[in-house]
Order: C-alpha cells, then structure tokens, then sequence
C-alpha cells in the first residue's frame, strides 16, 4: 500500500511540474502584456493599450480591471460603441457598491449614444442618487428628456465644405468678422501619432468668406516660430483687435527634454502677438501646470477674464471650467473655479463666453443626449450663474453624439460633432457644421414640479396605471401621465400657470385637484375609493367618477367648472374606447314644460359637442334633454326653493349603452 501510495504522489507531482512547465510561460506573458497594456494607459496612449488589452482578453483572461481600462480608453475617443460593450463587462464582475460613481455615468452616456435608452436612464437615475449637494440631483432622466425637448428645434444646421472627411476637423474660432480657423489633422505628412488617440497631430487652418458668407477652401497655417511636429494645437481665442491671441497647445518644453519624451504631454495656453499675420513672442501663461492641462481658452469681449479648462487638482470632476482675471498690465490673478451648478463629476470643455455674459460650454456630466452636449448659462459680473441649473440647447445642435466647440456671433456660429453621415469614412470624426439660430433660448428650468401619490381609500395601499390629466386654465390638455407601482407621478409644468389635475382609474371614484401658480413643489395627492360598479350598460358614470356638471340658470353652455367635470369622463372614454355613453340633461322647474325640454336637449347637445372636441368619436355618443320631467328633489312647479336646490336639478347624467 506504501508503494502504490507513493507511486501516486510521484504521477501527480509529475503532472503538477509538467502543468506548470506549461502555463508558467502563458501565465508570464500575460503579465508581461498587462504591464505593458498599463504603462500605455497610465501615459495615456490609450489605443495602443487597448490592443494589448483585448489580446489578453480574446486569450482567455480578463478582469474588471481590463474592462475598466478598456472602457475608458475607448470612452476618452468617443468610441461609445466600444465603450459600452467593456463597460457592460465591467459591471456584471465589478463590485458596483464600491464603484466609483463616474463608471455609472460614463457607461450611460455610452448607452445614450448607442440610443439605448432605458438602459442609460437607469444607470444615470443612479449615477443622480450618488450626487451630494448637485441641484441635477433633484430631477430624474425623463424630466431631463422633456427640459432637452422644450429648447430643441431652435437651430437650422448646415453642413460645410470645409471638411475633410478623412480626418478629424474641429473646434473653430472666429477670426475677425470675415474667417474662421479650426484645427484639424489632415495633411500633416508626420510619421508620428498620437498616443491618446493613435491618429495625426492637429494643426490650424483658416478658411475666409465670401460676401455670400461661404468658406473658401482651408489652407493650413504654417509659423516660422512653432514646432509643428508631434504637437496638438487648437482652441484659438482672439483680443477684438485681433492683436494678441491665445490658444491651446502641448507642452512644449517638456517635449523638448530627451528624458522626458515618453511622458504624457499635457495641454497648456499660450499668449501670442500677431504680427503681419504670425505668431510673435510666445508666453507660457503663469495658470499652466507641468502635471495637469490647461486648455481651450474664451476671452471675454472686455479683455479682461480669461475662461479655460483644466483637471487640475481640487475640481469637482475630471475637467472643469475656470475663469481667470487679467489686469490691465496684463498679469493674471488666481484661477476660479465655477462652481458645482456648471462643473460635475463628469467632464466640462469648451467654453465660449459672448459678449453678454452668455457662457456656452460642452458637459458629459449634466444629462444629455448622449457623449458631450452644449450646454448654456448666463453668468452675472462676478461669474456666478443667473439660472438655477445649465440649460441643453437641444436638437440639432446636441445629438447622441460629441457636440463640442460651440461659437456663436450675431445668432451665428458653428459645432464641431463626430455625428455620422452618409459621407463619413470613421464614424467618430469630427466635423464642423455651421449653424443660425432662429429663437433665444428659454429658461426651462424655472418650472413647477406638480408630483404626488394615489392611494386606496380604504387599504391605505398605493394604487398604480392611475391616468393623471393636467388641463391648463384654457382647459388645454398638458399632458397624461400614469401612477408607478408605488402610486407616484411627477411632471414639470409653467412656473406661472394654474392647472386641474383628473386622477380617474376603472373601478375607483375619480377625483381632481386645482393646483394653484407660483410655487417650485406642488404636491397632490389622491385617495380614490372603489366604485363597486362594473362598466355594464345601465350605469351612470357621472356617479363613478363623481362628476357634478351644472348650467346657468336659462344657460346651456358648458361652463369652465364643467369642463373640468368632463374631462374624468374624457379620460375614461379614451381608457376604453368601446364604450358609448347616453348624455341625459336635465333642467329645474322653473318656466314652462315645453321650454325646458328645449332648453335641456341644447344643453344634452353642448355636452356631446364638447366630448367630440376632446377627441371622442360621435359615434359612441348620443344626447336627449328630459326637461323637468325627472326632478332630484322636491322643487317642482310653484316650489318655495333656493338657488342651490333648483341647480342640483340642472345636472347631467352619462349612462353607457353598450
């Protein structure tokens, strides 16, 4: 037994060595490919990093580490389709109790861009609830979606020639009254790419118009005085008189430094003269940085503050806009930070500042449509917000793609977006399409938000698929919106106007509220008690659904009370359309029997009449007056009655027929 026992220790410390002669050599090349796939990452050559990394996935192995790794590299290009697909990996291995609150917001605007909307509303309705102190917070995805809505269909947007269309061409800049320059990577004829994005390197390129206001065709900005190769320049910002100008550009002086040509290059603003259209005494502004980037700049018209992008340490999220002052000796004061209503967890790039104080800007933080959208504040003299949230300036401008660089002059401007077209060679290049803006923007977010619970009156329990109308004072139709599973409706309305608010279900009474103007919050809430009456032929639904409809006296107009009446009948009409209904109006008994016949078949009329107006077929409605002939009470001919016992007379019945 020692022997066979011993054998068996020998067969399997022989099939362990041969097992580890074998996956040792696998398990060292891995290592060996993730280390190199981080160093890569870690200097921001982010394609190059994410080819290592899904050679070490496709072999077999992968982390949530690597999806991470792999969904931000491809995130930071704007490749959204990619980047869902990694971040999809991510979280179904992370901990995602313990993940960072920027994965659930960069995994939904992946998910928007890719236009999958419900799942995006979901990760960003979370991405929300981990905000502490952010007004966005306070409202949820679809709300957000109906805010987009208002402002959109403001632009008319064109496409221009000017692009390349193998190549990315963005971020323009007005140059005086008569040219634009961008940047763009065509045509470069260096070697050398880019680590971040595996493409060419930026440089300018003026375009001028002509009296028409068409581009002529770009010609590429050379300078005697600026190294061009394996450099990134963009963002220009010109002084009114187009004496001196600022704009973005790599670090130069690091690159010139042997030891440190592998490290990452950050962004930095320089201060140019222009002298006979070139660049003359170059200055490395004092905000710059050698571990961060400093980026994008917009002058304002005075010349006197300076707004830029940075993810220097202390912001709020991956890159947030700042301002600057500029004396008039030219020094710069200390940079400022703008605060949690514009800068959020996410990231914020280029401003654009007009001269009314009226800051344009791209966010992947604030709710969009997808990727960055452009976003819009106004900003009083000591650079805080006027509006109580940043305002999306909606479709055509923002799409489910990038919408960066947004200038404007005169209602006029251009956007610069990796949209796809039917022109496009890579989906994720970037084009400038120029724009007019037809309508200011409004301030959609001085709203009220009318919200509240249904419950049974009885059980106390939540009651859900309630129909809540909102019917404006002119007793137009807002909207309709349905109670959740926990009873709960919410909708953003005017500020300034007044509502009624119909809560009808099937088998429950209706009941309705006036919600008065003026306030933020207007809560109301509903108990709905059972019915106990089915929808058979017989029943008077104005019993049901509690509907009171009363005329004038001599009257047969439905009086603005009585609309709100009707409509618990509109809203249950339209719940079930095969139903159809018998209108009886009644009348007192004041005057003769035959003129209140007449009078209660018009008013019988002017009820159907109405119904047919809010949408319900005629087909499914009839109408007779009964005069006097079926009094509620005791105030026939020569009766001593009050007013208010002869209108309970004056009433309206809805009996189904079928």
């Amino acid at each position: 037994m020692k022997t066979i026992r011993r054998g068996n220790k020998i067969f399997i410390y022989c099939i362990a060595v041969l097992l580890s002669l074998f996956l040792v050599p696998q398990l060292s090349a891995q290592s060996y490919l993730i280390d190199k796939a981080d160093s890569e990452y870690n200097n921001y050559g982010y394609m190059e990093a994410t080819k290592i990394y899904e050679m070490v996935v496709n072999s077999g192995y992968g982390s949530a580490e690597i999806y991470q790794r792999l969904g931000d590299s491809y995130y930071f290009n704007s490749r959204y389709d990619e980047a869902q697909k990694w971040y999809a990996e991510l979280f179904s291995v992370a901990d995602t109790v313990n993940l960072p609150k920027e994965y659930y917001l960069r995994y939904s605007q992946s998910l928007k861009s890719t236009e999958s909307h419900d799942l995006a509303k979901m990760y960003y309705n979370h991405f929300l609830s981990m905000i502490e102190g952010n007004v966005d917070s306070e409202l949820s995805a679809d709300m957000y979606l109906d805010l987009i809505e208002q402002n959109s269909g403001r632009y008319d947007l064109d496409t221009l020639m000017i692009n390349n269309g193998k190549a990315i061409d963005f971020g323009a800049s007005f140059y005086g009254d008569d040219a634009i320059i961008f940047s763009s990577n065509r045509d470069i004829g260096f070697k050398n790419k880019d680590k971040w994005s595996g493409l060419s390197f930026f440089n300018f390129y003026l375009s001028e118009k002509d009296s028409l206001g068409n581009l002529s065709e770009p010609v590429r900005l050379e300078s005697r005085h600026i190294r061009m190769k394996d450099m990134h320049e963009s963002s220009l910002s010109f002084t009114e008189d187009l004496s001196k100008v600022y704009f973005s550009r790599n670090n130069i002086d690091l690159a010139d430094t042997k030891e440190n040509k592998d490290l990452p290059l950050h962004l930095k603003i320089y201060l140019a003269d222009i002298v006979n259209d070139e660049r003359e005494n170059i200055q490395d502004l004092p905000i710059n940085g050698v571990d961060f980037s400093t980026a994008h700049p917009s002058l304002n018209a005075a010349g006197t503050k300076l707004y830029f992008v940075s993810d220097r340490p202390g912001g709020y999220g991956e890159t947030d806009i700042y301002v600057v002052d500029i004396s008039a000796d030219g020094s710069f004061g200390e940079p400022k930070n703008l605060g949690i209503k514009i800068n959020t967890p996410g990231r914020e790039s280029f401003p654009f500042i007009t001269p009314d104080n009226e800051l344009y800007f791209s966010s992947d933080g604030h709710f969009g449509l997808g990727g960055y959208d452009v976003f819009y504040v106004k900003l009083d003299e000591n650079d805080v917000p006027v509006n109580k949230r940043v305002l999306n300036v909606g479709t055509p401008v923002n799409s489910p793609s990038d919408d960066v660089a947004y200038i404007v002059k005169n209602s006029k401007g251009y956007i610069s977006t990796n949209r796809s077209s039917e022109d496009d060679v890579v989906e994720y290049y970037d084009n400038i399409y120029g724009f007019t803006e037809n309508e200011p923007i409004r301030d959609v977010f001085v709203k009220s938000k009318i919200f509240g619970v249904v419950t049974d009156k009885d059980s106390g329990e939540p009651i859900s698929d309630v129909s809540i109308t909102i019917v404006d004072e002119s007793n137009v139709e807002l909207t309709k919106i349905k109670t959740n599973a926990s009873g709960y409706y919410e909708r953003l309305v005017d500020f300034e106007v007044s509502y009624v608010l119909n809560a009808v279900k099937s088998g429950y009474s209706g009941e309705d509220a006036f919600s008065n103007k003026g306030s933020e919050e207007r809560e109301h809430n509903f108990q709905l008690e059972k019915s106990g009456v089915a929808l058979v032929a017989g029943v008077d639904l104005a019993s049901i659904l509690n509907i009171k409809i009363y005329f004038d006296l001599d009257k047969h107009n439905i009086r603005p009370d009585a609309q709100v009446e009707l409509e618990k009948l509109v809203v249950l009409l339209k719940e079930y359309p095969v139903l159809k209904i018998d209108v009886r109006a009644h009348t007192d008994s004041r005057a003769s029997d035959a003129y209140n016949m007449a009078l209660s078949n018009r008013r019988a009329k002017s009820t159907v009449d109405y119904l047919i107006t809010r949408g319900i077929d005629a087909s499914r409605l009839s109408g007779k007056g009964y005069g006097e002939s079926q009094l509620i009470n005791s105030c026939g001919n020569d009766s001593n009655c009050s007013e208010e016992e002869h209108q309970e007379n004056r009433r309206s019945e809805f009996i189904i027929v079928e």
